[in-house]
């Protein structure tokens, strides 16, 4: 099948999130202006810098995470593994504002060192990150859209060292869980190795 976006997909469901996918779960936690913790999972995340460690996150809307980061600078993203997947999933709920999804969901907070919004204790590693852009992206008509994508320079690094081996971080120790399509999520459990190819050698 073929289809233009703007004139729908026929389908049952829209299918683009399941195309566009596993995505990373950016499990983010800030800080309201009262100081109240906020914990969010944001399946349209990742980084695209290494040097400078650049990650970033997109909110469907100005949903608390986006909000908070904006205001105060400052987000933690928590990985998300498989032992800690229903809780995240329990975190994603539609709280009133005030209300710390910490405690809703379970969880622990941890101290973070070089910014304010706590980390998930539980979480196998987090990224303590400050807030270098805030933008809306538009779409071909040229509006702007209901879409506020933060970014963020990474920080500082927690890695738990049961998850570090040979000095390696072992994603499938970890269980690192992504998003698919639907209601539907992935963890990785096995990986595979290529070595990518040099020109006049291979």
């Amino acid at each position: 099948m073929f289809y233009e976006p703007r004139n729908g997909h026929g389908l049952p469901h829209d299918p683009s999130k399941a195309i566009v996918a596993p995505r990373p779960i950016g499990w983010i936690s800030t800080l309201d202006a009262d100081g109240t913790p906020n914990l969010g999972p944001y399946s349209f995340f990742n980084m695209f810098s290494s040097k400078p460690f650049l990650v970033w996150f997109s909110s469907e809307g100005p949903k608390d995470s986006a909000t908070h980061a904006e205001a105060s600078g400052e987000f933690v993203v928590n990985l998300v593994g498989r032992e800690l997947a229903e809780k995240m999933n329990r975190s994603a709920i539609d709280a009133p504002r005030g209300v710390s999804e910490f405690g809703y969901a379970g969880l622990t907070q941890a101290p973070s060192r070089l910014v304010k919004p706590p980390r998930v204790a539980e979480a196998y590693a987090a990224l303590e990150c400050k807030v270098t852009d805030v933008a809306t992206p538009r779409g071909l008509d040229g509006v702007p859209s209901s879409v506020i994508v933060v970014t963020g320079e990474v920080v500082g690094v927690h890695i738990d060292d049961a998850v570090l081996k040979d000095g390696l971080f072992d994603i499938v120790a970890a269980g690192n869980v992504g998003r698919l399509g639907y209601m539907d999520y992935v963890s990785v459990d096995r990986t595979f190795a290529m070595r990518r190819p040099r020109w006049g050698k291979d």
